[in-house]
């Protein structure tokens, strides 16, 4: 059996549709779209506004996020996990979060590290952090 030799464009168009998406996603499936858009000095805390863009078909009832923040030179402050669900498909939220005993003007960086827990009504999803797109509005960034 002979083999019938394949250009690389074709090569490289089997490979951009096998590797572009995580396995079992779809391009209609959507991003989940975290934004920081404002920090709020409350006495002996800093109260973190995030939007939550659910670009997704998933309604989901557990997102815990494992956050980092780190000070404006590099040094990580702490670490905190928060649960942010629910966060209905299609729709846009707004979450507030408190970060105990630390001043808005201490952050400079927030990593979103890890998922800690992920589901939807059909149970527990592994493809959060990948559908996750961070970004920020203010000084402070948020990145994972």
């Amino acid at each position: 059996m002979t083999s019938t030799p394949q250009s690389p464009r074709a090569h490289a168009l089997a490979a951009l549709l096998c590797c572009a998406l995580p396995f079992g996603a779809s391009a209609a499936e959507g991003a989940l779209k975290v934004e920081l858009n404002k920090l709020e000095a409350h006495e002996n805390a800093c109260v973190t506004y995030l939007v939550f863009g659910n670009q997704t078909s998933t309604d989901f009832t557990s997102l815990q996020l494992e956050l980092v923040l780190f000070d404006d030179q590099g040094f990580i402050l702490q670490r905190l996990a928060l649960e942010a669900a629910p966060i209905a498909a299609g729709k846009t939220s707004v979450k507030l979060f408190e970060v105990p005993k630390t001043g808005c003007e201490q952050l400079g960086r927030i990593l979103i590290n890890d998922v800690g827990a992920c589901a939807d009504t059909a149970g527990t999803r592994t493809d959060c952090l990948q559908r996750i797109e961070p970004t920020s509005r203010i000084t402070t960034q948020l990145f994972k």
